[in-house]
């Protein structure tokens, strides 16, 4: 019997020991056949049940239906259409379909990307572009069915039978969809799938029959540190499924429960479906069309001349906005009901001493004056174990004596990530050391500072991996180069020393040592004087930005 799917799933983020949540949940647990009894919290909006005219959506089983006149004409229009587009400009209709944007710069994205190989694709076929050093990224277009049981998607073909009797071998892709294609240790961690044709006498049964593509990725690599999840899976996501407005399934490879907990409001912003898990779904899901892989364009960055729409990484910038808008409303109508409730208890309790509690991400120092909306807000950026500013507190009340509101943020790997989100997108200027964390730059507004510490031995990292990217975010970015006095191997190391004089050389020694000297033995103690500067500038800056706005407001 095929099965048939009646909601759209959403993934929803709730800390432990949250009161009045104001959204009708329900804990699930999957069937077996759908993976082993594993919890998750779900949201459901439903389509409408069978009598409710939700025939065809995607994961339902589609009902058999008359050939009317309506169809007829509908057909035969969109025939016209597509005839007339592919004589006008020489576009592929998919491209056709899912554009919706006008002018010189999207037409030539466009035409870039058209011309990559597999841009011609008809129905029936299956292609691979191997072209890029960083990943590959498979396509089949056609009755498409996926059979996790033997690792593979079966693009169904009459042509088989006549390829197999003429003694040809059976056409058949694979892939690992990931994109890190150039570090050979890694890629032979992340699962390999095939895509073949077969037969119709040899395909599998559709279970679950979808009406909108496929994106076939895996969560598996280095996934874990927060600057790979964003570079090497969730902005690849963006550029490969976005132009599909939502109507995408999304099929993973190494399923993490933790990754869609984590991810899950921006997942929804690309998927409108409940994401598959490849391997613990044994059900055969069949599609119109599956790409396997992602497309990646560089370092945290999406690259406007090659996205369909021309898309950027402003435009990802905007999407993490909507992803974490209900969320950050819903936190603050939390706190808000939470001050009353303490005002009311303050009101009511006989005058006792207090301590101060404080929150478990952030903490302000000691010494500062009241929170002013004049005042630039500013973000440290808080470490543990390597790169620690050793004297954070004496930064943060020097940032406070030139003019900063500051905060200082210590994220946990359990902290949520839409609560370090509300925190950045509310700041003015973010200061940190290089390090993973550095990938939350992509949480702050366009026009905004980004101080980067540089520690001794991280220059070319620190620049390309994060001061570029921020740059083309928009963002003011300041790279603080550190003097060996400000590094802690100063203490290790005698004056004169190449770890000290010639951290370049000494990184040509290899990444393993780079990683052992650099990375994790080094703490840096900024020098205050020579950081004020830094801080000094970026204030009049944000200064001058306010009042360039309120100008402009005023007239």
């Amino acid at each position: 019997m095929v099965q048939q799917q009646q909601h759209r799933i959403y993934i929803l983020q709730f800390r432990k020991g949250e009161q009045d949540q104001e959204v009708a949940c329900k804990v699930s647990t999957p069937p077996k056949a759908a993976g082993a009894g594993r919890r998750v919290m779900y949201y459901y909006h439903d389509y409408g049940g069978a009598g409710a005219g939700g025939g065809g959506k995607n994961g339902k089983a589609v009902q058999p239906r008359a050939f009317s006149m309506r169809r007829f004409f509908g057909l035969l229009l969109l025939s016209f259409v597509s005839v007339g587009t592919l004589f006008v400009a020489p576009v592929s209709f998919f491209s056709f379909v899912h554009s919706d944007e006008g002018g010189g710069a999207a037409v030539a994205a466009r035409r870039a990307v058209e011309v990559a190989p597999c841009s011609g694709m008809g129905n029936d076929s299956l292609c691979c572009d191997r072209t890029s050093t960083r990943a590959d990224i498979c396509f089949a277009r056609g009755d498409v069915r996926m059979h996790s049981a033997s690792a593979s998607f079966q693009l169904v073909s009459s042509s088989v039978n006549a390829t197999a009797a003429a003694g040809k071998v059976v056409e058949e892709e694979r892939i690992r969809p990931y994109t890190r294609k150039w570090e050979a240790n890694v890629m032979a961690t992340i699962d390999e799938v095939r895509l073949r044709r077969v037969s119709p006498g040899d395909a599998a049964r559709c279970d679950v029959v979808h009406d909108v593509p496929a994106v076939v990725f895996s969560t598996g690599g280095y996934t874990g540190n927060v600057y790979h999840e964003f570079n090497d899976g969730i902005l690849p996501l963006f550029v490969t499924s976005n132009h599909f407005r939502r109507r995408v399934v999304f099929v993973i490879l190494e399923y993490h429960d933790w990754w869609m907990t984590k991810y899950g409001d921006v997942v929804s912003r690309l998927s409108a479906f409940p994401p598959i898990d490849f391997t613990a779904d044994r059900r055969v899901h069949c599609f119109p069309e599956v790409i396997a892989g992602l497309r990646i364009h560089g370092e945290l960055t999406v690259d406007p001349e090659k996205t369909p729409e021309g898309k950027s990484i402003r435009h990802f910038r905007t999407l993490l906005d909507d992803a974490y808008r209900g969320r950050i409303q819903y936190l603050e109508r939390l706190e808000r009901r939470a001050a009353r409730s303490r005002k009311r208890r303050a009101a009511a309790a006989k005058p006792t001493t207090t301590t101060s509690i404080t929150l478990p991400i952030m903490a302000t120092p000691a010494k500062q004056a009241s929170p002013s909306p004049d005042r630039p807000r500013l973000v440290i950026v808080s470490r543990t174990g390597s790169r620690v500013i050793e004297n954070e507190a004496d930064v943060a009340a020097l940032a406070a004596d030139v003019g900063f509101d500051v905060r200082v943020v210590r994220p946990e790997r359990t902290t949520e990530l839409c609560k370090i989100y509300r925190e950045l997108n509310a700041s003015d200027a973010m200061v940190g050391v290089h390090g993973a964390a550095m990938t939350h730059f992509l949480f702050m507004r366009p026009g905004k500072v980004f101080v980067q510490v540089v520690p001794l031995g991280t220059d070319w990292a620190a620049g390309a991996y994060y001061g570029e990217p921020a740059a083309r975010l928009g963002l003011r970015y300041v790279g603080y180069k550190i003097l060996p006095e400000e590094s802690s191997l100063s203490r290790e190391y005698p004056t004169g020393d190449p770890v000290l004089t010639d951290p370049a050389g000494v990184g040509k020694r290899g990444w393993d040592v780079t990683k052992k000297v650099y990375l994790d033995r080094q703490n840096v103690r900024l020098d205050l004087a020579r950081f004020r500067e830094e801080l000094v500038k970026a204030h009049r800056y944000l200064v001058a930005g306010k009042r360039r706005r309120r100008q402009r407001e005023s007239q």
